[in-house]
């Protein structure tokens, strides 16, 4: 088929709560890996982090790695990190491309992360700008828990107004597991409070050391990501239940063996699906 005929792939019957592989999982490999990947493990869909690369910025083909796999791009994360400042122009700029692309794509979420506390006319009006974007596309912007800064003793404010999202007036937000370890957040309660606003998840693990960002399989941290999914998998989570997606999100990239990064990926797999109640 043509990449320039090929649309989103169609939704198709998937668990109450889908699992999808976050192509930053499969790093330094890329998004046709990604896909591979997920789809020879069994995962629902893929969240596509944009980056420098041009294949995770360009809706065809994405759409034509969707079609071939038979996998939903289920997020679209915008290029917010530090690592991709020169990716797609100003701040607002970076979040209405990724709506769009999220829009050409068939997918309704974005992920971002707050504003760095020196992106002055950005970080202000955050919150009422995000709010602004989702009325004009209809695209979720789900703003991702951080964790502060540390060194010598000191901490450091890198994120404004908050690297904690919950109590700050986004109206979604996506929780990382890894940087709740990182800022000795307890995720548990992080996901009860949040509540209907909790619309995804990155699935992973860390410790809280104060400084390093783990990204481990789940399970082997200790934050409290078995009790979080299974709190998540309730019929009644926040009322009418969790109806966003958890994505895997686990650093592979110290993988030196053959077949390390696919049984890590497939162990974080076989942990969401347990404790979601999918065995």
């Amino acid at each position: 088929m043509p990449t320039e005929d090929v649309q989103p792939h169609p939704a198709h019957e998937l668990p109450r709560i889908p699992v999808a592989l976050s192509t930053s999982s499969v790093y330094p490999l890329g998004v046709a890996e990604g896909f591979s990947i997920a789809d020879d493990l069994g995962y629902d869909g893929v969240e596509v982090m944009v980056t420098h690369r041009s294949e995770s910025q360009q809706a065809s083909t994405l759409n034509e790695l969707s079609w071939r796999f038979g996998l939903q791009v289920m997020a679209i994360h915008a290029p917010t990190l530090l690592l991709t400042q020169q990716v797609w122009g100003s701040a607002w700029d970076k979040l209405k491309r990724s709506a769009a692309l999220a829009q050409e794509v068939g997918c309704g979420v974005v992920v971002a992360h707050p504003p760095f506390r020196w992106q002055v006319g950005y970080a202000e009006g955050f919150a009422e700008g995000i709010a602004e974007l989702e009325a004009e596309t209809g695209v979720v912007f789900a703003v991702e828990n951080m964790y502060p800064w540390r060194a010598g003793g000191r901490e450091a404010t890198m994120y404004l107004p908050h690297w904690d999202p919950v109590d700050q007036p986004y109206p979604h937000v996506t929780w990382d597991f890894s940087h709740a370890a990182t800022a000795e957040a307890d995720s548990y309660e992080a996901v009860s409070a949040l509540g209907q606003r909790l619309r995804h998840v990155h699935l992973t693990d860390g410790w809280s050391n104060g400084f390093k960002d783990d990204h481990l399989i789940p399970g082997q941290g200790e934050q409290r990501v078995a009790e979080a999914m299974q709190l998540l998998a309730k019929p009644d989570f926040a009322g009418s239940g969790f109806t966003g997606v958890v994505a895997v999100e686990v650093a592979t990239r110290t993988a030196r063996n053959v077949g390390d990064r696919e049984r890590w990926l497939a162990e974080s797999l076989a942990f969401a699906r347990k404790h979601l109640g999918q065995e």
